[in-house]
């Protein structure tokens, strides 16, 4: 069965639920929606993005109470007046002032890392939720009643079985907005995030956007779940809007699979059929009343994170049968246009150039006074003993660090101070010590990544699948390259299944993707067997004879002297030979550096 008959089986199953249950469940239903509508955008920001959230409930808060206070307000002031006639006017109104807030919040918050971000969530979340009970006009802790019902095409929506249908029509839209938007260039340089922003920052991406997008949109999420909350219930105060609330959407998230669209639905229905079952069923055995729920739900809760620490979707589509599972629809793009590509440099030009580079770590030098040049058509090597700064030149190299003096320059240009999204769009890409992807996306979208910066749509394109033409040319571009390292077969294989040497090549061909004159090659061949060093050795030399420009960091001096047209040797951060393979091999310095002996 293909996935898309199960999904209109759910719609039809939603579409008589009404008819066929009591009013009890309906408004458990109605419930599920309005909260699978939040826990939405921590697919987002914390399933996708990496980042923890304890402050979603507030932005809740604010859609209800933008509604409410706009509905009910006697007097509004005249620039607000025209927003009171309807509640569909004060979702505008609710949706513009959350994004507004949303980002703010988010400029200030997002800056943060590690336990400080969650930590300043929960801050702004509590100011939020202590300001809705403190403000008079919000009717206190009180709350504020007497909302008008939503009216659709002059439809009152004032009961719970009549309001169902349009909360679940808004949420199976935002779900499919959201799979929409994972699918595409913007979601992919969003799900680069959890590989490292190292990362995603060198194959062009602007990871600060990335993830105030995702923020604001799981804010926006968030108030419209807020606004239908006020509208069904035609009340608010501030205790659903409070951090108890925030905690409880992150567990549904966990519960059903918090990187997962699906899981998010999975999630909050299982949180919520099953706190309901256990508020009926323990008074009953333990003879009293009390929060036992929250005791045995919080064990729960802890015995599925040591079980399934990826929460439940996971588990149901590693059981689902191969032939429901989806996958990239290869023929819609194999045959899509070719991306324009760069002019590649004339043979011989000097691409990269340092400078009497210096870098200083207090009273440590780790580069002193360091010159080299990389130059089309050629692979040159930068080789020392451990220690000698390699690491940190060529950091300097490619825009992660800057040096204390000296120049860094590409293609005649000062790159000091670019960020490396900068340097990688003017034909500079780079791989990485410690191989850096996503094991979980498939071979195809994490190479696909490289191609980033050669695509143009945004998230509302994306959203809407208005970028499909866009997004072929750029998954053809992948499978391109793939095809071109060798890789043309695991398309779609799981890349943290590749072995490790693949994993590299797939690096290689992730940078490829983004279309350089110059390839920045950090310890390629580490930890490979002779075998893949010989596949490695075999791609470089391929690349080189195309015209592309390599600089290679490397160990391995059997692999490199055989391969490469010049060496550059470090020790204690200063070039002590550079020359041609043969010449430097015979070098006392070298020798003295690598075996401890002169001759």
């Amino acid at each position: 069965m293909k996935p898309r008959y199960l999904i209109l089986a759910l719609v039809a199953a939603l579409g008589v639920a009404p008819l066929l249950l009591p009013p009890f469940y309906v408004t458990l239903l109605n419930y599920i929606g309005l909260y699978t509508l939040v826990v939405l955008g921590l697919v987002l920001l914390t399933g996708v993005g990496g980042m923890t959230s304890f402050g979603q409930a507030a932005f809740v808060g604010l859609g209800a109470y933008t509604s409410a206070f706009l509905t009910t307000v006697q007097e509004l002031p005249t620039w607000l007046a025209w927003a009171g006639g309807s509640p569909w006017l004060t979702l505008l109104v609710g949706l513009a002032l959350t994004g507004a807030v949303a980002l703010l919040l988010g400029a200030l918050t997002l800056k943060l890392s590690g336990h400080y971000l969650p930590l300043g969530t929960i801050a702004w979340g509590l100011s939020l939720y202590y300001l809705f009970g403190t403000v008079e006009s919000l009717g206190g802790h009180t709350g504020v009643s007497g909302l008008p019902s939503i009216s659709l095409l002059g439809w009152q929506l004032d009961k719970g079985e009549k309001i169902y249908y349009l909360i679940w029509a808004v949420l199976l839209l935002a779900m499919l907005l959201t799979q929409n938007l994972l699918d595409s260039r913007e979601g992919r340089a969003i799900r680069a995030l959890k590989g490292g922003q190292l990362m995603a920052e060198s194959m062009g991406v602007n990871t600060f956007r990335a993830k105030l997008v995702i923020f604001v949109i799981s804010a926006l999420f968030a108030a419209l779940s807020g606004w239908l909350y006020a509208h069904t219930q035609r009340f608010v105060n501030p205790t659903p809007f409070g951090l108890h609330m925030g905690i409880e959407y992150l567990f549904m998230a966990l519960i059903g699979g918090v990187g997962s669209v699906w899981g998010a639905l999975l999630g909050t229905g299982i949180l919520t059929l099953l706190k309901q079952w256990l508020q009926d069923l323990l008074p009953q055995l333990l003879g009293s009343v009390g929060n036992y729920e929250t005791i045995v739900f919080g064990l729960i809760i802890i015995l599925l994170m040591q079980r399934s620490p990826g929460g439940l979707w996971p588990v149901l589509t590693r059981l689902a049968p191969a032939n429901w599972k989806p996958r990239k629809a290869i023929a819609q793009f194999a045959d899509a246009a070719q991306l324009p590509c760069r002019e590649q440099p004339a043979h011989g030009e000097t691409l990269l150039e340092a400078r009497d580079v210096t870098k200083r770590f207090g009273g440590l030098v780790a580069n002193n006074a360091m010159n080299l040049e990389v130059r089309a058509g050629e692979i040159l090597a930068l080789i020392g003993p451990n220690g000698a700064g390699k690491s940190t030149l060529f950091n300097q190299l490619s825009g992660v660090d800057n040096p204390t003096s000296g120049d860094v320059l590409f293609r005649g240009q000062r790159i000091n101070g670019l960020p490396s999204r900068s340097i990688a769009r003017m034909g500079m890409s780079r791989t990485f010590q410690h191989v850096k992807l996503l094991p979980e996306m498939s071979v195809l979208e994490n190479v696909a990544i490289g191609a980033h910066l050669r695509g143009h749509k945004g998230v509302l394109s994306a959203a809407l699948r208005l970028d499909r033409q866009e997004e072929a040319e750029l998954l053809n571009e992948a499978r391109r390259q793939l095809e071109r390292v060798g890789l043309g077969d695991y398309l779609n294989t799981e890349a943290g299944s590749l072995a490790l040497g693949q994993q590299r090549i797939l690096e290689i061909a992730r940078a490829l993707c983004a279309n350089p004159c110059l390839l920045l090659l950090d310890e390629p061949a580490a930890g490979l067997r002779h075998k893949e060093k010989e596949a490695l050795g075999l791609l470089l030399s391929r690349l080189r004879s195309e015209g592309m420009a390599i600089l290679l960091v490397e160990h391995d001096m059997d692999f490199v002297m055989g391969l490469v047209d010049r060496v550059v040797v470090m020790e204690f951060g200063q070039r002590i030979a550079h020359g041609l393979p043969e010449e430097v091999q015979k070098d006392p310095a070298v020798l003295e550096a690598y075996l401890g002996v002169t001759e």
